[in-house]
């Protein structure tokens, strides 16, 4: 009786000592991934983000994980009645269904680019003799570039991310997985755009550099606005049918 009680605890030892050597090893390995072990001297900005390389479509992980993006250009739903808000919902629903893997959302902000509009404005600007139509377009260039330089004019930008642990030549896969996603989409009339290697890196430094960011003044209340909740109370949707 004795003896076995001894082999219990001798057992239980040697398992707790070896779960403790596991738990040290991955603590100093993961550590040593990021850095964490060097002198803080001889740190770069690179320690402290999650990011090995970027090529092409894939963004590689220093934690051996393979990332793809897709840009969805961002919709204006109070400009869709109550039954198209409703069918977009059942459409996205059933689209997305199908999806069985993790993903994110994620929605960055930034200063209005207002390039493409002052390049329209210069062409009518060549193009038309109207004096005043001429000095208008400038007056309104003047006021776009204030509004675009001090920031306070903002674009939300919206991304979705999947990513799978990074194996041997498995890059195609995610890339033909992040094409089906961006399909799925494009079925509900929803356009986008799959992330090439220097989209890839100007969201890294919308979400990870400083120098990009734009810090909103917000409610840190949790808030997840959602497009059945516009549809508005019954009377009105029954009226609007009606």
């Amino acid at each position: 009786m004795n003896s076995s009680i001894t082999f219990s605890l001798i057992a239980s030892g040697i398992a707790i000592f070896f779960l403790i050597l596991i738990s040290l090893f991955r603590k100093f390995n993961l550590a040593s991934k990021f850095g964490f072990g060097k002198p803080v001297e001889n740190k770069s900005v690179h320690d402290f983000i999650n990011i090995r390389d970027i090529k092409g479509n894939i963004l590689y992980t220093i934690d051996d994980k393979i990332c793809a993006f897709f840009k969805i250009d961002p919709i204006t739903v109070d400009l869709y009645s109550q039954r198209e808000k409703r069918q977009l919902c059942q459409l996205l629903s059933s689209q997305l269904a199908s999806e069985n893997k993790p993903f994110k959302f994620l929605a960055v902000s930034r200063p209005v680019d207002i390039s493409p509009l002052i390049s329209e404005y210069k062409q009518i600007i060549d193009t038309t003799p109207d004096t005043k139509i001429k000095d208008i377009l400038k007056n309104e260039m003047v006021e776009m570039n204030n509004f675009a330089h001090s920031g306070d004019v903002v674009q939300r930008q919206f991304y979705f991310m999947i990513w799978e642990d990074f194996k041997k030549n498995n890059e195609q896969e995610l890339v033909k997985r992040i094409s089906d996603f961006a399909n799925k989409f494009k079925s509900c009339r929803l356009s986008g755009e799959i992330l090439k290697q220097h989209e890839i890196v100007r969201l890294c430094n919308l979400v990870n550099n400083p120098a990009y960011t734009h810090i909103e003044d917000m409610s840190m209340e949790a808030n997840i606005p959602t497009i059945i909740g516009l549809f508005g109370n019954k009377n009105s949707e029954g009226e609007e049918n009606a």
